[in-house]
């Protein structure tokens, strides 16, 4: 079995307030961009700063926060969207910059908001094959990086952050079975078009989509209708599988930790897959939505605040940029 051992955060020293944002959109109040995401204050990284500089920062926390030696660890993946480089790995440096032995994997993965979930069933299979035994599963992101100026929707949503996860052979959370899926005819509702081998140059182009927002090329695009419409599909089928495959009831959850995207999705989902509000996590006040690691963050808040104890069975989910979305359930 794998389990998780520890967890850690890391938010940039830079804090952008909703009224920071109102002062730049006039027509926006403070009171409307809190109500419609839920988020009054993000963090974004530097200038300077990268994933990989936050995602080093993640580690290092964990290792000092408990007791963690980086030559006990003999895998390393990075879950990012925004690498250090095309080439080489940012997980390949990162391995030289935390002191872990030479005779560790590394690797990094090129997924988003379901990436928590998706390295956490990498980690488990790593450790049930006896290819390692303790893996560091690091989530970094720098979606402001990607958003235009004027993108004052996304940059109200978006925060930048890393997580730190230790997965080994014994924990504090026993890892269960996995629910997976994957849609790329939806691909284009999220992402960034510009940049990579299929469109390397800028274009400086920009087109209306059907919501009346503008498409930048060369900036993060998000259809954020298809995307809520493809989130209330996909998640409340994912839960009622999850449950079949650990054979459990609705009732035998005792919470419930899915991706924060935003505030009205997230209260949408509930509703709909009838889940009782005092166990289901809402909580990104204070750092918006920072993608792959909006669930490690979750779940280390509520370890914290004793919402989540020992004896009780969470369900976890991830869901959106792919499309792709993936859950399990841990035994704390």
């Amino acid at each position: 079995m794998a389990y998780i051992k520890a967890i850690s955060y890391y938010l940039p020293e830079r804090v952008v307030s909703n009224e920071e944002l109102v002062a730049e959109f006039p027509e926006w109040s403070v009171d409307k961009v809190a109500q419609k995401v839920g988020v009054y204050t993000r963090h974004v990284a530097g200038e300077e700063e990268t994933a990989g500089d936050m995602a080093e920062q993640a580690a290092r926390k964990l290792f000092a926060e408990h007791g963690i030696a980086p030559g006990d660890i003999d895998f390393v993946m990075l879950c990012t969207q925004s690498p250090d480089y095309f080439l080489p790995s940012t997980a390949c440096l990162l391995q030289h910059r935390l002191g872990i032995p030479t005779h560790a994997g590394a690797l990094d993965y090129n997924l988003g908001c379901s990436g928590c979930v998706y390295g956490l069933a990498l980690a488990s299979g790593l450790i049930e094959a006896g290819i390692a035994r303790n893996v560091l599963l690091l989530t970094a992101e720098t979606y402001n990086k990607y958003l235009h100026h004027a993108d004052k929707s996304n940059r109200s949503i978006f925060g930048d952050g890393a997580a730190a996860c230790l997965i080994s052979t014994e924990g504090m959370a026993e890892i269960g079975q996995f629910v997976m899926g994957t849609d790329g005819s939806g691909a284009n509702h999220l992402i960034v078009k510009t940049g990579a081998a299929r469109h390397r140059q800028p274009t400086g182009q920009s087109v209306t989509d059907d919501q009346d927002h503008l498409w930048h090329d060369d900036y993060l695009y998000m259809n954020g209708g298809a995307i809520f419409n493809f989130t209330l599909d996909a998640v409340p089928e994912m839960i009622e599988q999850l449950l079949k495959k650990h054979q459990l009831d609705k009732e035998q959850i005792d919470y419930f930790v899915f991706h924060q995207a935003n505030k009205f999705m997230l209260n949408t989902i509930r509703k709909i897959a009838q889940l009782p509000k005092e166990k289901f996590h809402v909580n990104l006040e204070h750092t918006g939505n920072t993608v792959s690691s909006t669930v490690l963050i979750s779940l280390r808040d509520a370890l914290d605040s004793d919402t989540i104890k020992p004896g009780m069975t969470v369900m976890i989910a991830g869901f959106g940029v792919g499309l792709s979305w993936a859950g399990t359930v841990l035994k704390f």
